[in-house]
């Protein structure tokens, strides 16, 4: 029985015991809430619902407590229920009724914790969407991990998910990158607002490679050549480093198109045409505090053209064309303004303004030895997703990013997070995993089996543990899911991996070298058997490969770490002809640190 068939269970006592004595049912919350109490001895789970609903039927909350303790004693799946304080109810199971939720995990197996409650939804997930105007920082590289694992938790619910990138190759910074490379190429120092760092010259330097009479053209021409080839190269090592951080999008949709396909004039002849938009000194205006917003935004400026905002507003129109009745855009910490705006622009448009979210996610700092890290190898003074991984390698990198709320700062402990040890979080639950697999080759072996296990054995304190928390593993995924938070996942599987570990050091799950096989053997088993793929799939929710071997595991540690920059791939790119981006990703695999040729 997991925590929401207990919960259902109560639903329905609390349904008979109120109908019983005729007092009003309807009282009752639509969902009752179960939880495990924080000292054990209380019980495997508690709910308030005698406080919740007593006063409400205008009875003691205690005597109603105690009328559902009674009703639930006679379940078969409950083995005792007790009244607490004013009227808690602690519950505690039949063995056989936890050993249901076993069960039905070896039943689900890899899609123990998969849901259709958000079936409803057609989600747009815009993330990351940095602008192709060099690597990917710090901030970009915390979507890059949220984002992938929120699309998966979504999916996981039930959820159509678009993974969607927003390519920003319109506007001022386009040419300040444009200016950059080309001072690069011509010797000349970085333009006043212009990008700096070793990456600029790489990405001339190959520029000029392609097109030995790029600087002999006109200028206007020679910025051109500049600004097409230079977008085109950085976002191609963009979308190679986060393809090798395990990050893939459906779409990449352009800025740009939103000008050249008129979809911007349609936005704002919609607006002109429902009143949204009003004529004031010149420039059209968003009424957008009409809808929320803290007040009402310029979209096209008395010269005639649009502002920024007349990009977002065609863009939030094209989304709900396209079919997304939730568009979710997980946004870095300077753009909370974006919330209402974009809202209001939905709800101008004609559409639900639930059918908006925005994420806000807030700064990463990276520690060594308790002292900041600022500098980037190539960037300047940039982190980047590439040094990051180069430090401490994919998996870390992507879980370190993950298991934290979006809604608070970060610091990544280098140190911590470089380490083979159990303090280091994602190498404890990857080592949980490798151990379960241990187990279920070493039970081969010794032709041992989880078939036909009798589950009611599993009265340990440590068994009854795991299988709790075990059962909880659905309605993290729910919570993760409807919250927006995949970091609960992250946490739970820390838990879990924790809950697991102590169970392994106190309950022996096979039999010793002078023992025969007993009937607690196969239920210890089948629950390793149940813990395994339910710690796989937490880390497939948040990105990471569960290894069957401890070996395997020390062999992914180290071939994610690993240097895929421009700085090693163009070497091989001149002498080879390939794209850099293909030649990073042969580096990659081919786990070198330096450029190599054959």
């Amino acid at each position: 029985m997991t925590p929401a068939d207990l919960a259902t269970l109560i639903k329905e006592t609390a349904v008979e015991v109120l109908t019983s004595r005729e007092l009003d049912t309807s009282v009752l919350p639509e969902q009752v809430v179960v939880e495990r109490p924080r000292n054990p001895e209380h019980g495997d789970y508690a709910t308030n619902i005698a406080l919740q609903v007593a006063k409400k039927v205008g009875q003691n909350p205690r005597d109603l407590a105690t009328w559902l303790a009674e009703a639930l004693a006679a379940d078969d799946a409950i083995d005792s229920a007790e009244i607490a304080g004013p009227g808690f109810l602690n519950i505690r199971l039949a063995a056989a009724a936890q050993g249901e939720i076993v069960a039905k995990i070896l039943a689900q197996g890899e899609t123990f914790g998969n849901s259709d409650h958000l079936s409803h939804l057609d989600v747009n997930l815009e993330f990351v969407s940095a602008n192709p105007t060099g690597p990917i920082h710090l901030g970009g590289t915390r979507w890059a991990a949220v984002g992938d694992s929120l699309g998966r938790v979504l999916e996981a619910s039930g959820a159509k998910v678009t993974r969607e990138y927003y390519f920003n190759d319109h506007g001022r910074q386009i040419d300040r990158f444009a200016l950059s490379l080309l001072a690069a190429a011509k010797g000349e120092p970085t333009p006043e607002d212009g990008y700096g760092g070793e990456y600029i010259k790489e990405i001339a330097e190959a520029i000029v490679e392609k097109h030995p009479e790029a600087l002999a053209l006109e200028p206007a021409a020679t910025q051109e050549l500049f600004r097409a080839e230079g977008v085109e190269m950085m976002f191609e090592h963009i979308k190679s480093s986060l393809h090798a951080f395990g990050t893939d999008f459906d779409v990449y949709y352009h800025e740009n198109s939103l000008f050249e396909s008129g979809a911007v004039d349609k936005a704002v002849q919609v607006l002109k045409d429902n009143g949204n938009l009003y004529e004031n000194e010149g420039a059209w205006w968003l009424r957008s505090t009409e809808f929320g917003d803290d007040k009402d935004r310029v979209v096209i400026k008395s010269d005639g053209d649009a502002a920024y905002i007349a990009g977002d507003i065609a863009y939030v129109a094209d989304k709900f064309s396209r079919g997304h009745n939730l568009n979710i855009y997980m946004l870095g910490a300077d753009h909370h303004g974006y919330i209402a705006r974009l809202k209001a622009a939905a709800a101008a448009l004609g559409y639900k303004p639930e059918g908006v979210e925005v994420l806000i996610g807030q700064m990463v700092n990276l520690l060594r030895d308790g002292k900041a890290v600022r500098m980037s190898k190539r960037a300047g003074t940039v982190v980047t997703l590439d040094d990051l991984v180069e430090a401490i390698g994919i998996d870390a990198a992507r879980y370190s990013l993950i298991r934290s709320s979006v809604d608070s700062s970060l610091d990544i402990d280098l140190g911590l997070w470089e380490s083979q040890s159990s303090d280091n979080p994602v190498y404890y639950v990857q080592y949980g995993h490798a151990r379960l697999c241990s187990i279920a080759r070493k039970a081969e072996t010794l032709d041992v089996t989880e078939e036909g296990a009798d589950l009611s054995l599993l009265t340990h304190d440590r068994e009854g543990d795991l299988i709790r928390t075990l059962g909880e593993f659905p309605a993290v995924v729910k919570a993760a899911a409807d919250l927006r938070e995949p970091h609960r996942i992250a946490r739970y599987a820390e838990e879990l991996a924790g809950t697991f570990h102590r169970f392994y050091d106190s309950c022996h799950i096979l039999p010793k070298a002078d023992e025969d096989t007993a009937p607690i053997h196969s239920a210890r088993l089948a629950l390793a058997a149940a813990t395994r793929p339910t710690l796989a799939n937490a880390l497939h929710l948040v990105g990471a490969p569960a290894p069957e071997k401890l070996e395997q595991w020390l062999q992914l540690k180290i071939s994610m770490n690993f240097p895929h920059t421009y700085g090693h791939a163009m070497p091989c790119a001149k002498k080879t002809a390939l794209s850099p981006s293909l030649v990073c990703l042969c580096l990659t695999s081919l786990k070198n640190t330096e450029p190599h040729c054959s």
